[in-house]
C-alpha cells in the first residue's frame, strides 16, 4: 500500500536558461541541471536510504560479494533483518529525458530501478512547443498574455493551437496518480512512490487533486530539482483522500548557492545567467 508519495521536478535544461516553452519537447539536462538534481539526489538518498536496505533484501543478488579467497562473504542476513526492510519504495519518471536523467541521479544511489510512464509527461503546448515568448508573441500577442495572466479561454487555446489545458494536466495526473495508489491497496507493505515530472505537470496534478482552481495556479510554481510530498488518505468507502504533506522543497545548499545559475566553477563566461520568463 502506497502511503507516501514524492513528486520530484526535473533540473535545469537550456530550455529553462533561454525561456523556450518545452512543453513535451525532448531536452536533456544542462550542466547547471544536472547538478541541480544530484544535489538533492543526495539530500533524498540520504534520507530514503532505507530503500537501499530494503531493495537488497528483495533482490540479494545484489549485494555486492567480494572474490572467492575472502575470508567471509557479505552478509544477506542483515539486510534480510534490518528494520528497512519492512518498507520499499519504487520510481517512476516522466518519459521524456530531463525527468529520466533526474529519476537516475535518485534512483541509482539506491540501486533502485526507474520505470518510465509518458502520462507523467509536461503539459502539450501544442503549436507553442519549443518556442520563446518572441516567437509566440509574433503568432497571437493577446492570446500569450492571456495565457500569461491565467485569464486566457481554455477551449480557445486548445482549438486554435492545440494547447492541453491546465484543468485537462490535473486530471491526467490525477487520475494517474490515483490508479498507481488503487493498484497497490491489495500489497501489504508500506511503500514510498518516487514521481519525477515536470513543474506544470506537478502543480497541476497536486491542484486537481486538492480541489483547487488549477486554471488558476493558486500552488504557485515549483523550482527546478525540488519535491513535493503527497499523502494518500484510505476511507472507509474504499476511496483516496489527499493531504499535501510538503511543497517546493529542496536541499539544504540550494540555501546557501545561487541555485538557479549554479556554483561559479560550472559556469563558462559566456553562460547566460538564468532572469524570470516562462
Amino acid at each position: 500500500m502506497i502511503d507516501e508519495i514524492i513528486l520530484l521536478r526535473h533540473g535545469r535544461t537550456p530550455y529553462n536558461l533561454t525561456h523556450h516553452l518545452q512543453g513535451q519537447v525532448d531536452v536533456p539536462l544542462d550542466i547547471i541541471g544536472q547538478w541541480q538534481v544530484d544535489q538533492s539526489a543526495l539530500a533524498l538518498a540520504q534520507q530514503y536510504y532505507w530503500a537501499k536496505v530494503s531493495n537488497i533484501r528483495r533482490h540479494p543478488e545484489q549485494l555486492p560479494q567480494p572474490s572467492p579467497g575472502a575470508d567471509r562473504r557479505s552478509d544477506i542476513s542483515e539486510y534480510q533483518n534490518a528494520p528497512a526492510g519492512k518498507r520499499a519504495m519504487k520510481v517512476i519518471s516522466s518519459d521524456l529525458y530531463r525527468a529520466v536523467q533526474t529519476a537516475h541521479a535518485f534512483a541509482d544511489i539506491l540501486g533502485l530501478p526507474v520505470k518510465l510512464d509518458s502520462r507523467l509527461r509536461e503539459q502539450n503546448f501544442g503549436t507553442w512547443d519549443g518556442k520563446t515568448e518572441a516567437e509566440i508573441r509574433q503568432i497571437d500577442s493577446e492570446a500569450f498574455d492571456a495565457w500569461q495572466t491565467h485569464r486566457a479561454d481554455p477551449e480557445r487555446l486548445a482549438r486554435q493551437y492545440g494547447i492541453e489545458s491546465r484543468t485537462t494536466l490535473g486530471q491526467r495526473g490525477a487520475e494517474t496518480l490515483t490508479s498507481f495508489v488503487l493498484d497497490a491497496v491489495e500489497d501489504p507493505t508500506p511503500t514510498t512512490l518516487m514521481l519525477v515530472g515536470h513543474g506544470g505537470f506537478i502543480t497541476a496534478t497536486l491542484e486537481t487533486l486538492l480541489g483547487m482552481e488549477t486554471e488558476k495556479t493558486p500552488l504557485g510554481g515549483i523550482s527546478n530539482a525540488f519535491w513535493s510530498k503527497l499523502t494518500p488518505v484510505y476511507t472507509a468507502s474504499s476511496t483516496v483522500e489527499w493531504k499535501l504533506a510538503a511543497f517546493n522543497c529542496g536541499p539544504d545548499i540550494a540555501a546557501v548557492v545561487d541555485w538557479d545559475n549554479g556554483p561559479e566553477e560550472l559556469r563558462t563566461a559566456d553562460m547566460p545567467l538564468t532572469t524570470p520568463g516562462i
